[in-house]
């Protein structure tokens, strides 16, 4: 009830909202004159009520890292036992964090990285059609490679990701991009889940990916090409989200000496924060992990 009246007040507030009191109660279901009571009700009672829901607002912006948003951050109150803090309102959340100067971080502009050869001639379909959901674990992968900044000098990161749990299930980090840094990735990730028959891999057109001795690797974990077209980022949308969001999470935030701490860094942020712990909007704000732990059990259940 409480987040409704809040919801009225902060349209009563906005001088420029054209809404009246008495149409916004008959429309959310709630009595005038309840409104009003919990209006005049002590300052205090809703103080202590808005100084604890920020409470919880301030610990969920910290376990997201400062990467969660309003929407993120209301998803994780919503799961708190406490009811004054699970009923909080989006309105309530957003005045919170910008009352408390929480501000998630913002990505940058995407740039291209692909490089393919001009003489190269490989032509692989694209089994994907930037269609990157998956009815299993296993039966359709990612992947790309991109690279970051060091003082002494750049390090190569391969990854591969599986778009039924969105979780990054194979990854390789270089001092180079040779073609063996993205067959070491899905090396790991052929043994971290498992390849179903007919699985896809999916990627851009780069060099080492249209190499033979990368289709040769496919054909040994018996695992099917697929391939978006050179420089348009949303054929191989996913592999970029994360790109995108390792780099606006982590190395924007960072100044990496050696590459040694850039190594370490992106390890504990894949197989700690991002794989375990940060809620995707897109797995409706459940982790990878726990997308991949449902899927089991529920085969279990069937079995």
């Amino acid at each position: 009830m409480s987040d409704k009246f809040e919801l009225i007040a902060a349209e009563k507030a906005d001088l420029a909202s054209p809404f009246k009191v008495r149409p916004m109660c008959a429309g959310l279901g709630v009595s005038t004159s309840g409104f009003y009571d919990w209006e005049a009700a002590p300052v205090s009672d809703r103080a202590r009520r808005r100084a604890r829901v920020g409470e919880h607002v301030e610990a969920a912006f910290k376990l997201g890292r400062g990467t969660y948003g309003v929407r993120r951050v209301h998803q994780v109150l919503s799961n708190s036992d406490d009811p004054g803090v699970a009923s909080a309102s989006l309105k309530l959340v957003r005045s919170i964090m910008a009352e408390r100067d929480l501000h998630a971080c913002q990505p940058r502009a995407y740039r291209t990285t692909t490089v393919r050869e001009e003489d190269a001639r490989v032509e692989i379909a694209d089994h994907v059609r930037r269609d990157f959901t998956a009815p299993a674990p296993g039966t359709k992968l990612v992947g790309d490679i991109t690279f970051v900044r060091t003082w002494q000098g750049w390090l190569y990161l391969a990854t591969v990701i599986d778009c039924h749990t969105r979780a990054v299930v194979g990854w390789s980090m270089a001092e180079h991009m040779r073609t063996s840094l993205i067959c070491d990735a899905l090396t790991m990730a052929a043994g971290n889940i498992d390849v179903q028959p007919g699985c896809v891999f999916h990627s851009d057109r780069g060099t080492q990916y249209t190499s033979t001795e990368f289709a040769e690797h496919l054909k040994t974990l018996r695992i099917t090409g697929s391939m978006g077209r050179t420089g348009i980022c949303w054929d191989n949308a996913l592999a970029e989200s994360f790109f995108g969001a390792l780099k606006n999470e982590v190395v924007y935030r960072t100044v990496f000496t050696t590459r040694k701490k850039a190594r370490t860094a992106i390890a504990e942020y894949i197989e700690v924060f991002y794989n375990r712990i940060r809620i995707h909007s897109a797995l409706d704000y459940k982790t990878p992990s726990q997308v991949a732990d449902e899927f089991q059990q529920n085969l279990s259940k069937a079995a």
